[in-house]
């Protein structure tokens, strides 16, 4: 039986896995820094989206900039003939040129929004999202009053079945909470980040807790080192934007290596490998949290749907890692 969650206070039932697709976008930019994740192969990603469909995933989260477009792209040619079966969500803000792959500026006015909304209809092939996200995590929650009534009437037009923000602030993550067909927050949340505050908030008012970053863009995966170097058109690379923590000038971050290395008995426990203990832990976490780690291969498809048949850590292994990296 694949293990469900609800999308939060909109009732959709879902994988409690989701995939996370901006890695099989490909490469894009702002001007020089790379924001993609290097080079990828269309029909790979095509055979790890459907075997991820096999394994019970039913949630595949998007952004319109992935790729400058592409990502959608290949998630619709991956979905043709499935598109019941599924739930979407995309995110919308970025401003972009598709041929040239470079992000020009962004738009959150009324107008860009439901610009955006129709671009990436027409991409991914549908006439509704499920899930339609703010992808701006800083934009300050006292001006985001015409964003959510925008999004408020994507719903009343069918365009859209609910929306969320991805977001890292509580003052957003509240706000956009008030809103009735806000269903879900996207945060920063893994084994190296806890993000207590706006976790509390999707739990106070019933949102999912959408897990970017869920294995830490690869250090919870056990298969980095302080040597690895990603490529120059990585977003993890020495092109990196300014706010790239997890890599620094192009290689693991050494503190959070270190961390992980710190609890990974406790992430391996009953067989599981170091994503699958990672995910475990954001379970164990909330009963809100879904985790959507993202993927280029069927080889990590298969890896991370299986932290899937282990499920979520028990209460003494999460205190466990709560009293070596939180000190609580």
């Amino acid at each position: 039986m694949t293990f469900t969650r609800k999308l939060g206070r909109s009732g959709i039932e879902i994988s409690a896995l989701g995939m996370g697709c901006w890695a099989i976008g490909g490469p894009f930019w702002t001007g020089e820094t790379a924001l993609g994740w290097g080079e990828v192969d269309d029909e790979e990603s095509i055979r790890a989206v459907h075997r991820a469909l096999d394994l019970g995933v039913t949630f595949f989260d998007t952004a319109n900039v992935y790729g400058a477009g592409h990502s959608e792209r290949v998630l619709a040619r991956a979905l043709e003939g499935r598109r019941t079966n599924v739930v979407i969500a995309t995110k919308f803000n970025a401003v972009f040129d598709e041929n040239t792959r470079q992000v020009t500026g962004d738009d959150s006015s009324p107008a860009g929004i439901r610009k955006a909304c129709e671009d990436s209809l027409r991409r991914l092939g549908t006439d509704y999202i499920d899930l339609y996200q703010f992808h701006d995590n800083g934009f300050p929650a006292e001006k985001a009053q015409p964003v959510r009534d925008t999004l408020e009437e994507l719903v009343k037009q069918g365009k859209i079945r609910a929306y969320g923000w991805s977001t890292d602030f509580p003052k957003s993550a509240e706000f956009f909470a008030q809103g009735e067909k806000c269903t879900s927050i996207q945060l920063q949340l893994n084994v190296f980040e806890s993000n207590p505050e706006v976790l509390a908030i999707c739990e106070k008012h019933n949102l999912a807790a959408i897990n970017r970053g869920p294995l830490a863009m690869g250090l919870l995966t056990g298969k980095y080192t302080a040597e690895t170097k990603p490529s120059v058109d990585d977003v993890r690379g020495v092109k990196s934007p300014d706010w790239m923590k997890y890599f620094k000038n192009g290689q693991p971050n050494p503190e959070f290596l270190k961390q992980r290395d710190a609890v990974r008995n406790i992430l391996t426990s009953n067989g599981r490998t170091v994503a699958q203990g990672a995910l475990a832990w954001l379970w164990a976490r909330s009963s809100k949290t879904i985790p959507i780690p993202g993927f280029r291969t069927v080889a990590q498809v298969e890896e991370n749907c299986r932290a899937m048949e282990f499920g979520p850590l028990d209460e003494s292994q999460l205190q466990e890692i709560e009293d070596i990296l939180y000190r609580s």
